[in-house]
């Protein structure tokens, strides 16, 4: 994979790490704490400018970001609604809590998500479930995003040929993130099916 990125930032120059940037959005096996401080320590080096590759991530962060709005876009609130009402413990309920939690606090969780690793990603989805203003998700993407890859591009820049240890840093933190979520997910699937035995419990005979 860095022999890819490589070439192809040899290739494009710093528009190359901003398409790279876009697909990772897209795809996440192509993650962004090895592209950017790649790009930084090629900055480094002289073969890329600074300010161009800040700019160009940031930019493909945008246009990556924007495409997966627009699939939670078309997605829609009806159909979003009709795939919850089909997956086993899952309630509507649980979808519209969400929804009014989103409603509440989306301007924020699009601009920090951001900076989260996994949900920097999906977090446009539901944004575009929900119709978030275009022009408002852009400017909190766009600032997200800058932050975010502004410290890995710095830290591959400033690292040198040690841009590489920046992932295994990175990797503790998602690793640390998939356990939160999979322990939320096990309380929550706990207390639904306690729930729903409780339920049978109560019915009479």
């Amino acid at each position: 994979m860095t022999d890819w990125l490589i070439e192809l930032m040899e290739i494009l120059g710093a528009p190359g790490a901003g398409l790279a940037i876009a697909l990772e959005n897209l795809f996440p096996p192509l993650p962004s704490e090895v592209i950017l401080p790649l790009a930084g320590f090629a900055s480094s080096r002289g073969e890329m400018d600074l300010l161009g590759v800040l700019a160009w991530t940031t930019a493909g962060s945008v246009v990556g970001a924007l495409a997966l709005y627009w699939v939670g876009a078309l997605l829609g609130r009806e159909r979003t609604l009709a795939l919850a009402a089909r997956i086993p413990l899952l309630k509507v309920s649980d979808i519209a809590k969400t929804e009014a939690w989103f409603l509440k606090h989306g301007r924020k969780t699009v601009l920090f998500g951001r900076v989260i690793p996994i949900f920097r990603s999906l977090i446009s989805i539901p944004a575009g479930v929900e119709r978030m203003p275009l022009s408002v998700f852009t400017a909190l993407t766009t600032a997200g995003s800058l932050i975010w890859n502004t410290i890995f591009v710095l830290a591959g820049y400033l690292l040198g040929e040690n841009w590489s240890v920046v992932e295994i840093y990175v990797g503790v933190g998602t690793n640390v993130v998939i356990a939160v979520v999979a322990l939320a997910v096990l309380v929550f699937l706990g207390v639904r099916l306690s729930e729903r035995r409780k339920g049978r419990h109560a019915l009479p005979d």
